[in-house]
């Protein structure tokens, strides 16, 4: 008997088809399909040409404003000068101006002349401390423009009219107006000066020039 002659329900049962892996995870296929697209996306990126490492590079510096900083910093600053106040201890010291090129202090008959020349510092000292303190014209020391210092000439001041520098008392609060002799060969060209409240003092520098 031929298999098409056998009635339908003597025929045995056909299996159902069974669906593939993805058909029946869908969401999973999803989920799988998307890391696959981001994982290409990152290799991409970081494995790609140079175009991508030029991106990440840093801005470079630009050289003239580095230069610039640079030049600055290395620019002296100015220090005090004329008219301006400095203190020293007990002290608070104003140059009010300089002279140079003085061959003779006090005249022909009572005098004294320069060994070279005399400079004139006119300073005006005041006491800023408690109690009285000397002004001594000697413990000034003058620096000229190659950093040579020299000694004040305490002689040739008491020659001037009321110079006020050699050993004057000063009280709290009071101030003199003194001036400082120097003398010093006719070349040198005073560069600053060093001012004291006191010989073994730190001192304070003005510049002259």
């Amino acid at each position: 008997m031929q298999g098409s002659d056998v009635p339908q329900w003597q025929q045995p049962p056909v299996p159902p088809r069974r669906k593939s892996w993805f058909s029946r995870h869908k969401i999973m296929t999803a989920v799988l399909a998307i890391v696959g697209i981001v994982v290409v996306i990152v290799v991409a990126s970081t494995g790609g040409g140079g175009g991508s490492e030029e991106a990440v590079k840093p801005t470079p510096t630009i050289s003239g404003s580095s230069e610039t900083s640079e030049n600055a910093s290395k620019t002296p600053k100015e220090g005090p000068g004329l008219g301006d106040p400095v203190r020293d201890g007990k002290f608070e010291f104003t140059v009010i101006k300089i002279e140079d090129g003085v061959r003779n202090i006090g005249g022909s008959d009572f005098g004294q002349e320069a060994q070279g020349q005399f400079i004139l510092v006119h300073v005006k000292v005041e006491n800023i401390g408690e109690e009285a303190q000397t002004f001594d014209g000697g413990s000034q020391k003058l620096i000229d423009s190659d950093g040579k210092e020299y000694s004040a000439d305490t002689s040739a001041g008491i020659y001037l009219d009321d110079s006020k520098s050699f050993l004057e008392q000063i009280n709290p609060g009071n101030s003199v107006t003194g001036v400082i002799v120097y003398d010093v060969p006719k070349s040198v060209k005073p560069q600053s000066i060093e001012l004291h409240d006191a010989f073994m003092s730190g001192g304070t520098s003005v510049e002259l020039r």
